[in-house]
């Protein structure tokens, strides 16, 4: 399917459809096949894009769950093993922990390399000099990445990352939980989801798991139900405006309320991290969420045998609204990179490109840890829910990146708080769109 670029903020950044990609990738691939890094040669040259001498690269990022945890540490294993004259250090943050942690890091601290996801945050480190520009350094590689996912690291025409995963946002669900609640089928509208919650309330299941403490998850909920009802256009418009009191931001907390009003979520949902949302799925105990490509190994993961649902496991997209004008195939989606910090050296975009290979993008997806985003690398998507997801991926004519990622400052953060507040049942839809207009001028 053809992909039409949109614009979704007043910082100008570009966030692209990601198609399938294809082609050829790096020239030099590591073997990152199991969790322990490949023997050494016995007297390995340096990588052309460092300078020899010894340094230190420090590396943040936020995958904490396996196997994405032993891959990302055998890469950097790996790379040193090539070049014994760079020393990686490797700090594992979870999600939140991973922000706090940003945020209060001084410039001349910041680490060389570490999580982004683009959008609005990146773009307003670039603005306090935070980043590295790396435009020039990566020109030579730079086409082996897709070029849609690789322009959410772009701002103002200049490179300040590399991303490594993107994807869309479903709905993830247990289906032995449809099957004993005589759902025969994924519900195509909003009115059949809500009826098949009832469904599986009326067999003793919890239908639905949501972060209450973390907030994030169910503000994508909130955003698809603004997107299929108000559409893409609508949607962008209310980003570059700033103007939410309109009738597809009311009507989307509205239909909040109706999903309220049936009790889906899971017990503790309103302390529940993250984690303790993948585990209610993992583990069997809720039947669905809303959450990313990453789902999969997360669930595993958290689950109390490391299996997850395993062939129970099913994904579909967010469903229309009735009268909705956006279309069944926009999407809300993103992914995950690595941003560089200012002081980064040489050897800090040379693991860039060690990590962005064709062997480690193929290891990311034959594990279920992300959609890769280096050219070639489609084929080694196997698991059939990766593959639904890549081919919403694929259909897709808008996709809008997370809201809280593709703005910056009090915006990003009201959209988490202004939202969560609606699903605790502390909110009306009206206070919500005022927040998030109030919060929009305040810059």
């Amino acid at each position: 399917m053809s992909s039409r670029w949109r614009s979704l903020a007043s910082t100008g950044i570009i966030v692209a459809v990601v198609a399938a990609c294809s082609g050829g990738g790096p020239s030099t691939a590591p073997s990152v096949a199991g969790s322990a890094a490949p023997s050494a040669a016995a007297s390995p040259a340096a990588s052309e894009g460092t300078t020899g001498e010894p340094a230190t690269v420090d590396w943040w990022h936020i995958t904490t769950g396996e196997p994405g945890k032993s891959i990302f540490q055998a890469a950097a294993d790996a790379y040193t093993a090539e070049n014994p004259n760079v020393t990686i250090n490797v700090t594992v943050l979870e999600n939140e922990a991973f922000k706090t942690k940003l945020s209060t890091t001084a410039a001349a601290d910041y680490p060389d390399l570490f999580q982004s996801w683009g959008g609005g945050i990146m773009a307003a480190q670039a603005d306090a000099g935070l980043l590295k520009d790396i435009t020039a350094d990566i020109a030579e590689w730079k086409d082996t990445i897709n070029p849609g996912a690789m322009s959410i690291y772009a701002y103002n025409g200049t490179q300040y990352g590399v991303p490594w995963d993107m994807g869309m946002i479903g709905f993830w669900y247990n289906k032995a939980h449809f099957e004993q609640a005589g759902i025969t089928a994924p519900p195509a509208t909003w009115d059949e989801y809500l009826d098949d919650l009832e469904k599986l309330k009326a067999a003793g299941l919890e239908p639905l798991a949501i972060a209450g403490k973390d907030k994030w998850p169910s503000m994508h909920l909130w955003t698809y139900l603004v997107l299929r009802i108000g559409g893409g256009e609508a949607l962008s418009q209310m980003i570059q405006s700033g103007n939410w009191n309109t009738d597809a931001c009311t009507k989307a907390g509205e239909e909040v309320l109706r999903l309220n009003a049936l009790e889906p979520y899971q017990a503790g949902y309103k302390s529940a991290d993250y984690n303790a949302e993948a585990a209610a799925v993992g583990n069997g105990k809720a039947t669905m969420e809303l959450m990313g490509q990453w789902a999969p190994s997360v669930q595993m993961d958290q689950s109390a045998d490391k299996k997850g649902l395993g062939d129970d496991l099913g994904w579909f997209a967010f469903p229309t609204v009735a009268g909705g004008a956006g279309a069944a195939t926009d999407g809300v989606g993103g992914g995950n990179g690595t941003a560089v910090g200012v002081n980064a050296p040489p050897e800090a975009i040379d693991f860039l490109k060690f990590f962005s290979s064709v062997d480690i993008g193929n290891k990311l997806n034959t594990d279920n840890v992300g959609l890769s985003t280096v050219i070639g690398t489609e084929g080694s998507v196997q698991d059939p829910n990766l593959q639904a997801v890549l081919a919403g991926r694929g259909d897709a004519t808008f996709m809008q990146l997370y809201l809280d990622q593709a703005t910056s400052g009090g915006l990003s953060q009201a959209f988490n708080d202004a939202t969560i507040a609606l699903f605790l049942g502390e909110s009306t839809p009206a206070e919500v769109c005022q927040a998030l207009t109030d919060a929009a001028a305040a810059g």
